[in-house]
């Protein structure tokens, strides 16, 4: 089959194996808020987790289940009834009922024989579908199991009701023609999944070549989190199949939301080459690539960032050109002449030869320099002061705005976040910008290490990166954002403290 013909459906298991990273604790209102986000992005089939963990994991599938969603909710389920039972209880739509396929598992893990298995699975497959559940067969580590029994255990749970089946990688063993061959023959039974590990880094092309042999359903995570090198990215699978073969499955646009969510909720940082959502997937800093973007979004780039709820981004460093710094300066409203912007591109590659990164700060200030032009500042942090400890962690802040002096103070879950609140309080509407990244590196070791705190922030249709040094975090913190206000409001005619 043509991959270009294929219906594909996903079914989302970040709640389940994905969770089963090592390190992973979702509670209830983080599944269930990941769950919803699954739902709008029109994910078929959301595994919220394994009823048989525990109370606390029943709760917690429970909270999803209660959603009311129009994804199928299912629970994971080892081969016994009480497994079924307690997903049953949790008020789940269906289970992904796991059952032994290779030798090893079959007579190894649980000693017992081919037959046995078989007559187990037809049992469970009708004792779930008698209780009006859908039931998915997985015949475990079925990448390595004898394809002669495998095809013979999966012809036995269809023909038992079992609504679909699927022989998952895993331990992430399998290469594409393995996965090509199994499904090949497993297609001809009925409905048949993918469930793909990445420990070889072949999860996406493993799951290409099954859904070309016949699969329909793919088993993923966000992120490709979960266990040893994780789950098949389903971001990859949908952008590999959209811009690859024009198949439509899930909400594209809502791929880098998800991703940001599940991340925040798992502690799990995305590195910044991952494909689709990373940092850099859509950020140019060579000047090559820069200015040919610049005449064309195409240039370098297989889709559009939008197609994937993302924003292009040029930044300056070593390998910035004529054409990226003059972009940056125009974004800003900045015009150079020829021999000023030959200056600060000077500047920049030798700031970027020292390994710094350029943020939109200081290619304004480099810009201010060589045009000679003394910087007005709207907004300056002339005091901070913040506590924490075993009360509310307090910070209070004395700013000059426009001239005057204001004083403010504020509370949060930290020193940072009550510095920030004040800050906040004391400009009013003029703190009206949103906080769209904030990042912290320590550039010196050691427990006096000076930290660099990067934040962007953005006001209206204009943005700006900024970033500031300090041994204390909180210190940063409030430079920095501060500067990017102030920034963000210097060509602006309104006061600053305009009354709120």
């Amino acid at each position: 089959m043509a991959l270009s013909d294929c219906e594909v459906q996903f079914l989302d298991t970040t709640l389940r194996d994905g969770e089963q990273a090592p390190g992973i604790s979702l509670s209830p209102d983080e599944k269930a808020e990941i769950a919803h986000a699954l739902d709008e992005a029109n994910v078929s089939v959301i595994e919220a987790g394994s009823a048989c963990t525990g109370p606390g994991e029943r709760e917690t599938i429970s909270r999803v289940t209660d959603l009311d969603l129009d994804a199928r909710v299912t629970s994971f389920a080892r081969g016994v009834r009480n497994d079924i039972d307690l997903a049953l209880d949790c008020g789940v739509d269906g289970v992904n009922l796991v059952v032994p396929a290779s030798d090893r598992h079959v007579e190894e893990k649980l000693d017992t024989t081919h037959e046995e298995v078989v007559a187990t699975t037809v049992d469970l497959v009708e004792y779930a579908k008698d209780h009006g559940l859908w039931v998915e067969v997985l015949g475990e580590d079925g990448s390595r199991a004898d394809l002669d029994f495998l095809e013979e255990l999966m012809g036995a749970a269809i023909d038992s009701g079992a609504d679909r089946v699927c022989a998952p990688d895993t331990v992430g063993h399998a290469t594409p023609d393995r996965m090509f061959e199994i499904y090949d023959r497993l297609s001809k039974l009925g409905p048949t999944s993918m469930h793909t590990h990445d420990d070889l880094g072949l999860a996406v092309t493993n799951t290409l070549a099954g859904l070309a042999a016949g699969a329909d359903l793919v088993h993923g995570t966000i992120n490709g989190i979960g266990e040893r090198a994780g789950n098949v990215a389903i971001e990859e699978v949908a952008i590999a199949l959209d811009h690859g073969y024009g198949v439509e499955t899930v909400k594209t646009e809502m791929l880098y939301e998800l991703g940001q969510l599940v991340s925040s909720a798992t502690g799990v940082p995305l590195p910044p080459n991952k494909a689709v959502i990373g940092e850099n997937a859509f950020t140019h800093e060579s000047g090559i690539h820069t200015d040919g973007t610049l005449k064309d979004d195409a240039m370098y780039e297989p889709y559009p960032p939008e197609k994937v709820g993302r924003e292009r981004r040029l930044v300056l460093g070593k390998h910035a050109g004529r054409a990226g710094v003059k972009a940056g300066l125009k974004e800003h409203g900045v015009e150079v002449s020829d021999d000023e912007l030959s200056e600060v591109v000077s500047r920049v590659k030798e700031l970027g030869d020292r390994g710094k990164r350029v943020t939109d700060a200081d290619l304004l200030t480099i810009a201010e320099e060589v045009q000679g032009r003394e910087r007005d500042r709207r907004v300056e942090l002339l005091d901070l002061t913040a506590a924490s400890g075993s009360g509310t962690p307090t910070a209070s802040v004395r700013l000059e705005v426009d001239g005057q002096e204001r004083v403010a103070s504020g509370t949060g879950s930290g020193p940072v976040d009550a510095a920030i609140a004040a800050v906040r309080s004391a400009l009013g509407s003029a703190a009206n910008a949103q906080l769209e990244s904030y990042h912290v590196d320590a550039i010196t070791g050691g427990t006096d290490a000076v930290v660099t705190v990067e934040v962007e922030m953005s006001r209206g249709d204009r943005s700006v990166t900024v970033a500031a040094s300090d041994s204390d975090i909180t210190t940063a913190s409030v430079r920095a954002m501060i500067d990017a206000l102030d920034r963000l409001v210097a060509n602006e005619e309104t006061p600053v403290l305009a009354d709120d």
